[in-house]
């Protein structure tokens, strides 16, 4: 699936964030948009995911030569995470099942995909916790976990390691790095240099309203 940005623009009360970019992500790999706070970055990618429009321009999905346009559906195959995930007041599993249930999912499928990504979280021994009761990095995690279980096409994560730990920041990476190896498209923003560099086979920055490559 490939998303195509054409000249896109967005202001609030007057105040242009950015105007006429563009943009194309046409394979697997991590994107990463960086830019001061106040820059658009999490406007940029609630745009991308189809959860906010822009006010001129176009944002379009595109699977091989054929334009996806089923709104409903499209959404469905892509997923943000934001800064401050909700937690439901259940059990860390029931938490990251909460998609698969929703779907319809059976037993068995929620169990196993559920399961592995209490593993890949590195929470598996909370499993049975209340989700409510967990750090915020280890939080941060299982929200990580619940857009990932439901095996989206495209996985935004708006600021994925900020006010966590290091350990947890660690670990978040660690998770973006093995979804990255087995052909994910992960589209975030983080205002870490360093962490984008580790990171990302893309790196744009929003600077003066405009989307500049600095790496790619």
């Amino acid at each position: 699936m490939r998303l195509s940005i054409s000249r896109i623009s967005k202001a609030y009360s007057g105040h242009t964030i950015f105007e006429d970019c563009s943009w194309v992500v046409d394979r697997e790999g991590v994107y990463v948009v960086m830019g001061p706070n106040g820059s658009g970055k999490s406007t940029l990618l609630r745009i991308c995911a189809l959860l906010e429009k822009p006010d001129c321009g176009e944002v379009a999905y595109f699977s091989g030569n054929k334009r996806l346009t089923e709104a409903i559906s499209l959404k469905r195959r892509m997923t943000l995470v934001f800064p401050q995930v909700g937690i439901f007041n259940a059990t860390v599993f029931d938490n990251i099942a909460y998609g698969l249930k929703i779907r319809g999912a059976g037993k068995q499928e929620i169990e196993e995909k559920t399961s592995a990504m209490l593993g890949l979280a590195r929470l598996t021994e909370k499993r049975n916790q209340c989700a409510l009761s967990l750090s915020s990095g280890e939080k941060q995690r299982l929200g990580i976990a619940r857009a990932l279980v439901i095996e989206p096409e495209v996985l935004f994560l708006d600021e994925p390691t900020a006010s966590i730990d290091e350990m947890n920041a660690r670990l978040i990476e660690e998770i973006i790095l093995d979804k990255k190896k087995s052909g994910m498209r992960i589209i975030m923003s983080t205002h870490d240099q360093m962490q984008a560099e580790r990171l990302a086979d893309q790196i744009l920055l929003i600077k003066n309203r405009k989307l500049e490559e600095i790496k790619g």
